[in-house]
């Protein structure tokens, strides 16, 4: 059951006692605490998390109120009100007794205000919305071979809405008129932060995988400059699973994307982040050539120039497919980003822990006239003593770029699902 905080409590109690008392105080006494009411309710108020605050104009605070019409005596009030089961609305036995024929001529109805806990329960939730956040780790760079701190690190908060709500109704019940609240709050401190620097095991360069974008189109370029960001100074912790798509987020105008060519279904179209594949193919051969264990990884539909030599490439559309390897090195792996003219860079420091890491390939191992192709790699790794740690095979298997056209491009070969009498239409239409 919803419990209401009211501010005529005592007004009701005399009520129901039904003797010892003027009922025209009790009136008073009701209307007293409608005045308090008003009062409290007519100026602002400052709600304080920490040493931010958050300032209420009396029409927002008067939208926690509740009022609901009740029946009291009143014997300078002549009623209107036949109601002559008064006392079993009070549900009182005093009343019963007490209360003649005679005064129910003098039935009054009058509103109360009530604070009310749900409405007040309500908007907490909403402001908690606004505020929690998550605790963000130092982002860290490495310069001159040594690791340094290029952001911050913030700690997280999240209100307390019970203990809250409990303060706020103890500033009305108390009569507390200082026009502030504090609210009850909770701080999460981040895991890296300036202190913890140096227990973090980042000591040399454990990997890096490079890309060459030449020959991109404006949007693209903008593209991978965007996602590349996102990267720059990512700490993956020990034992943590990596995941491409969780990191990178929205890909979407609002969050800073041009439309461009990506591969969607049996076709190529502009769509906004185009290019990132660039990045998660850049992210992959880091993780390769760092040895790590890669847990998750698809190909490309068919051979995209970009993503030379065939064969280690990764594509991402979020939320899937999606890259993902495990950091299974004893200490954090720190991501460090660059482009150099159309060169991408992605460079894993680390823990050296010995690991040799050996890539053979890859290779075309099927190449067909309509662009189709297979190729293969291997990953195989090892600890200081020469023990195997993993070894993992990656195929790709390529379609015919014919399958997927592009706005405007003119194919050359006829398609295999295409039928001989749409190929020579599409011929004559082409000028073929």
């Amino acid at each position: 059951m919803r419990k209401i905080f009211t501010f005529s409590v005592f007004a009701f109690f005399l009520l129901f006692l039904g003797a010892g008392f003027s009922y025209a105080e009790n009136v008073n006494l009701v209307q007293l605490s409608a005045n308090a009411v008003g009062e409290k309710f007519s100026k602002p108020l400052a709600l304080k998390i920490g040493d931010v605050s958050y300032d209420l104009s009396p029409d927002e605070i008067k939208n926690w109120l509740s009022s609901e019409e009740t029946l009291i005596y009143n014997p300078a009030y002549d009623s209107e009100i036949e109601n002559i089961n008064f006392c079993q609305y009070k549900k009182s036995i005093i009343c019963e007794i007490t209360f003649s024929l005679k005064k129910r001529e003098h039935i009054q109805k009058i509103s109360e205000v009530f604070l009310n806990p749900d409405l007040i329960s309500q908007y907490l939730q909403d402001l908690a919305r606004k505020i929690n956040k998550d605790p963000s780790d130092a982002k860290l760079q490495v310069e001159n071979g040594k690791v340094s701190v290029f952001s911050l690190s913030n700690n997280g908060i999240s209100l307390d809405t019970d203990k809250s709500l409990e303060n706020i109704i103890n500033y009305f019940k108390n009569n507390d008129g200082s026009g502030t609240i504090n609210l009850a709050y909770h701080e999460t401190k981040p895991e890296i932060s300036i202190d913890s620097i140096d227990n973090l095991g980042i000591t040399t360069l454990i990997g890096e995988g490079q890309s060459n974008f030449a020959r991109s189109p404006k949007n693209r370029i903008f593209n991978i400059n965007v996602a590349t960001q996102r990267f720059n100074g990512i700490l993956i912790k020990p034992g943590e699973e990596f995941s491409f798509t969780k990191i990178l987020g929205e890909v979407d105008g609002e969050h800073g994307y041009l439309p461009e060519l990506v591969i969607k279904k049996d076709k190529t179209e502009p769509e906004f982040g185009g290019g990132i594949c660039q990045v998660s193919t850049t992210t992959f051969r880091a993780a390769i050539y760092s040895g790590l264990k890669i847990t998750a990884r698809r190909n490309h539909a068919y051979p995209v120039s970009y993503y030379n030599p065939q064969g280690m490439d990764a594509t991402v559309y979020v939320p899937r497919p999606d890259l993902r390897f495990i950091n299974d090195t004893p200490g954090y792996i720190l991501i460090q980003t660059k482009i150099e003219g159309t060169i991408l860079t992605f460079q894993f420091y680390g823990t050296d822990d010995g690991r040799k890491t050996e890539v053979i390939g890859p290779k075309i191992t099927e190449r067909n006239p309509d662009g189709s192709m297979k190729a293969t790699f291997t990953q195989k790794v090892t600890d200081k003593d020469g023990n195997l740690i993993h070894e993992d095979v990656f195929n790709s298997n390529y379609d015919s770029p014919n399958k997927y056209p592009h706005p405007g491009q003119i194919l050359t070969q006829k398609p295999a699902d295409w039928s001989e009498k749409q190929w020579k239409q599409y011929k004559k239409d082409n000028h073929l």
